[in-house]
């Protein structure tokens, strides 16, 4: 851990709830745009970011997909259980456990557990003219995260297709509402594609077709990863020293068309949300890491044991490897092991003290008071989030994931920033 605390209380403002948007715009791209730059501060429309990015930008978003993870149970007693999936254990791939059919099995956060004691869940499903039982039977626990063996008596059905049928889309707990028919398109950016997310990546959806064609037609180049986001993204830092507190580990997927992209264009990275922004460093971390030079000619079930990127990495990595050498040495490792998608997990904490490797500007929304996310804003803007976040409740900015958005440059590449006419 390191040895410098982070007092929590630091950063703590006052959000009143009205400020929270519940609901999105009808429009994405009318939403409220702040540019923090020079360390001042404006605001026009989301439609019009184009006008606001660099020449040569690259724009890199996760396309990630928020899948239906919440399913309810009711006992026999009539108590209801509502279990959230995570994340896949058995299989562990999220493409293979929502496409298994019979039987799968995920780690899970579970409500009114007190009433779940070891029996067998159950329930009866039509799904696409086919009618079958779905049980659901806890395994073992770590922490609050608790393992549930899924099990459906017909073959012709996915759990993918199960989840779609009679799960519920997990919409943030904040919002306070009952999760309705419009959040399944509301709550999915309209670039989403890969199926695996319990929270939307929330910077990406304020973007419409038209801003990515008027984006394009200014010659800003688009590129896609994933990051698979977890539920941990919306627990609050209890622990009064933020180091103390615990990241959970998320899945990312980054093809090698798109590591060699993101190579090219170094000094130019514009990341969209922070989970676009926690995948892009850990990247800088892999490629670094002693183990991963060492490692090059083994094959990839060898070497995927410690594709791991633990919480204060960065803050214990003295490697002088430059950024450029280490995106080279996933490269290298990907070409030697006939690989063309990078996939690894992370755990990375950015917080204040964080040497940014790759990203040179981000867009985000307004985050909760207390969070991580707080935490590596506060990082990004060298620790002037409180006038961003003072601007943004004195001029109506929305707050949260459905709220509104903000652009953010990083110091050293303010000289490069212009108007775009």
């Amino acid at each position: 851990m390191p040895q410098k605390p982070i007092y929590i209380a630091d950063f703590d403002y006052a959000l009143p709830e009205e400020r929270i948007a519940k609901f999105p715009l009808t429009k994405r791209d009318s939403s409220k745009l702040l540019i923090y730059r020079d360390r001042k501060i404006s605001e026009d429309s989301f439609f019009n970011i184009k006008n606001f990015l660099p020449n040569n930008s690259l724009l890199v978003c996760n396309n990630t997909r928020v899948i239906c993870a919440r399913l309810h149970f009711k006992k026999s007693t009539g108590a209801e259980i509502e279990i959230l999936c995570l994340e896949p254990k058995n299989p562990a791939d999220y493409a293979l456990s929502l496409g298994a059919t019979k039987e799968c099995e995920w780690k899970c956060l579970i409500g009114n557990l007190k009433k779940w004691k070891n029996e067998k869940l159950s329930q009866m499903l039509t799904v696409k003219g086919f009618t079958f039982e779905l049980t659901a039977e806890k395994t073992d626990c770590d922490d609050e995260i608790h393992s549930v063996f899924f099990r459906w008596n017909c073959s012709e059905i996915s759990f993918s297709e199960i989840l779609e049928n009679a799960g519920e889309l997990p919409i943030p707990p904040y919002l306070k509402r009952k999760t309705e028919e419009s959040d399944k398109t509301a709550y999915q950016t309209v670039y989403s594609k890969i199926d695996g997310s319990v929270a939307a990546p929330t910077a990406g959806l304020h973007f419409t077709s038209d801003v990515l064609d008027s984006l394009k037609s200014k010659d800003i180049e688009i590129e896609e990863l994933t990051l698979h986001v977890g539920a941990g993204t919306f627990q609050p830092v209890k622990t009064a020293d933020a180091n103390a507190h615990h990241m959970h580990a998320e899945i990312i997927e980054v093809r090698k068309s798109a590591v060699e992209h993101i190579l090219a264009k170094l000094g130019n990275i514009v990341a969209v949300g922070t989970t676009s922004v926690r995948t892009l460093e850990s990247l800088y971390y892999i490629g670094a890491s002693p183990l991963f030079n060492g490692c090059l000619e083994k094959k990839h079930n060898a070497f995927s044991n410690f594709l791991h990127i633990e919480q204060f990495e960065p803050y214990k990595n003295n490697s002088e490897i430059s950024v450029t050498q280490s995106l080279q040495n996933i490269l290298n490792y990907l070409d030697t092991n006939k690989l063309d998608t990078l996939r690894a997990e992370t755990q990375i904490m950015i917080r204040p003290g964080y040497k940014f490797k790759i990203v040179d500007a981000m867009i985000t929304n307004f985050h909760q008071p207390r969070s991580t996310l707080l935490l590596l804003v506060s990082a990004f803007v060298s620790g002037n989030w409180q006038q961003i976040y003072d601007y943004a409740l004195r001029h109506d900015f929305r707050f949260l994931s459905y709220g509104d958005s903000s652009i953010l440059f990083r110091d050293f590449l303010e000289h490069k920033i212009r108007k775009i006419t």
